[in-house]
């Protein structure tokens, strides 16, 4: 090797490290400020880098992507039991319906014959009107029901200036292909008549109205309901409708008669008598009765 060799030169060689290690440090200290900045949003839990784009961490993998469900689907998040279904509340009759009585009484084809397109619905003696109480356990409901994951639709949520109609009612369920739907009423039965019940369609077949195919299932829907608002509310079956069983059939409802989807009345309770109206007026009795419609429509779907 030549005199000028790096390695035949000691005191040179000392030299030239020297300056190769005073040049290599300001860079590392620099390399180090741009990784810490770069690399320090990975940790915010926001998934922000400084820039504030997206980030994903070098040392893990990305979550894996969700599973489809399907209505009914066990694949559902076990927090959501209600994940793809679509659950229609109907409260009855409508806070302005006073204001049209001419629109609100004509007739509609219901199709065993024609009825009145809605009411006023009735009230308490304190002027507690049913159609206030239907709106407040509904949209009670409904939080409860988005809360498992289901997609709540309304018939009317206090923004009509009336209506709409019994037949427009159930035109709305079968519309958006309800998995099941509850018209939530109170009753105006004579005082001293207490409780509630619940209505299910009767199996008809007449002029537009066929229900032969979801009898069964609204049965079903009533009893599951029957069940659990007993157990939310504490109150009793009405002993003034049928054999106090707490279920009645009928079929003169347009709501039902109509309906092409499971679907079933709940007169919550009496508003005409003074025991059953200091419940109706109670706003955390209110909110068990949303709790027991809520948790009857949850164990009918996920039958």
């Amino acid at each position: 090797m030549s005199n000028g060799s790096f390695f035949s030169e000691p005191g040179r060689r000392g030299g030239t490290l020297a300056i190769v290690l005073v040049a290599l440090i300001p860079a590392c200290f620099v390399g180090w400020l741009l990784w810490s900045s770069v690399g320090a949003g990975e940790g915010r839990g926001d998934g922000q880098g400084a820039s504030g784009a997206p980030t994903m961490s070098s040392t893990s993998s990305p979550p894996p992507p969700s599973s489809p469900s399907s209505p009914g689907s066990s694949l559902a998040p076990s927090g959501e039991p209600l994940k793809g279904r679509v659950v229609v509340l109907d409260p009855g009759h409508n806070p302005h319906n006073r204001d049209h009585p001419s629109r609100i009484s004509r007739l509609v084809d219901i199709g065993t014959k024609k009825k009145e397109c809605d009411t006023t619905g009735t009230a308490t003696n304190s002027g507690y009107t049913e159609a206030s109480f239907t709106l407040d356990v509904a949209r009670r409901a409904r939080a409860l029901l988005e809360a498992r994951g289901a997609t709540v639709r309304f018939t009317q949520d206090g923004d009509r200036p009336y209506g709409p109609c019994v037949d427009e009612r159930a035109q709305m369920g079968n519309k958006a292909h309800a998995d099941a739907v509850v018209s939530i009423h109170a009753d105006g039965a004579a005082a001293g008549e207490r409780g509630f019940h619940v209505i299910l369609p009767k199996s008809v077949h007449s002029g537009g109205a066929d229900t032969s195919a979801i009898a069964a299932p609204s049965r079903h829907l009533g009893e599951r309901l029957l069940s659990r608002f007993t157990k939310a509310t504490g109150s009793e079956p009405a002993d003034y409708i049928g054999d106090g069983s707490g279920l009645n059939v009928r079929g003169d409802l347009g709501g039902l008669n109509l309906s092409t989807v499971p679907k079933v009345f709940i007169e919550c309770g009496n508003m005409r008598d003074a025991k059953d109206a200091a419940q109706l007026t109670d706003a955390k009795w209110r909110e068990r009765a949303a709790s027991g419609i809520a948790q009857g429509i949850t164990d009918f779907l996920n039958e």
